[in-house]
Parts: structure tokens; C-alpha cells; sequence
């Protein structure tokens, strides 16, 4: 399915992980994106607090969450896991957002960036900017959706 350009706005990009969520930002023209650290992923998701201060700072005005579909587009386990988190910030958040599908995502930021065998999270966020990019180019549109169920590819 294809999607139309979305309008330009300040976006926060999510590639989560078990371990890490990888953090990617635009400007509201949509012009730059940046990377932003990854941060580690708790079980009782203190890393909250981390992604409103990064929201905040930048004055962000959405977000999007990658979702690895297979290549068939099919949910996969992990696909699951990142709705779920996406629908959790939703919640906490109280922000417009949307999923992108993200296949291939960490393949490309190896590729593209030359990140080998990273443990501290940056392809992550390299990851997480591709999503984004992708998004840039592609849509779909934010979704005012906080606290109800939204899943488009």
C-alpha cells in the first residue's frame, strides 16, 4: 500500500527493540533528521521519562514506530511487541502518531553507515532515522489516536 507525503512536522522516530529503542528527530519542515542516543528498554518502562524529555527539548510534535513486518508483511513476533510499546506511548504520550513499516531497517544502517557488531545502541538509532527518512518520503499521516487501537501499512 502506498501512502501520500505527510505534512511536515516536528517527528520523533522509534526503532524499539527488547533491548534498546533506537531515537531519531526531525525538524517541523522535515528537512534534517538527527539521531538522538538509544535508550535502554526497562521492564517497568522508565524509559519514559526519557523519550518526554527528548519530546520536550525538541519540541516534537509526533511520533512513529517502526514495526518489522516480514516479507510477506505479516506481523512477526517483534511486530507485536513494537505495536504494543507504540500504543503505550500513545497512551502516555498524548501525542499524534503512526507505525512505518520498518523491514530491513538495521540491515540498511549497516549497510549505509558501516556499523559492525554495535552493542551501544547507535544502529539502533541510525535505524531509527531510516524509519524516519522512510517516513519523510512515504506517510502515512499521524493519526490523532491516543488511547485507541491504530495499525495501517
Amino acid at each position: 500500500m502506498k501512502f501520500c507525503k505527510p505534512k511536515p512536522r516536528s517527528i520523533l522516530s522509534l526503532d524499539v527493540g527488547s533491548k534498546r529503542i533506537g531515537l531519531a528527530y526531525c525538524d517541523p519542515l522535515c528537512i534534517t533528521s538527527n539521531i538522538l542516543p538509544a535508550v535502554k528498554r526497562f521492564e517497568n518502562n522508565q524509559e519514559l521519562k526519557i523519550i518526554r524529555n527528548h519530546i520536550d527539548k525538541f519540541n516534537l510534535t509526533g511520533f512513529i514506530v517502526g514495526v518489522p513486518l516480514d516479507e510477506e508483511g505479516k506481523m512477526t513476533p517483534q511486530a507485536i511487541d513494537c505495536e504494543s510499546y507504540g500504543q503505550l506511548l500513545s497512551n502516555e504520550l498524548k501525542l499524534p502518531f503512526s507505525y512505518v513499516n520498518e523491514h530491513s531497517s538495521t540491515w540498511e544502517s549497516s549497510e549505509r553507515f558501516g556499523i559492525k557488531k554495535d552493542k551501544s545502541g547507535l544502529i539502533d538509532s541510525f535505524s531509527a532515522k531510516i524509519i524516519l527518512e522512510q517516513w519523510i518520503k512515504e506517510g502515512p499521516e499521524l493519526e490523532e489516536i491516543a488511547g485507541k487501537r491504530q495499525i495501517k501499512y
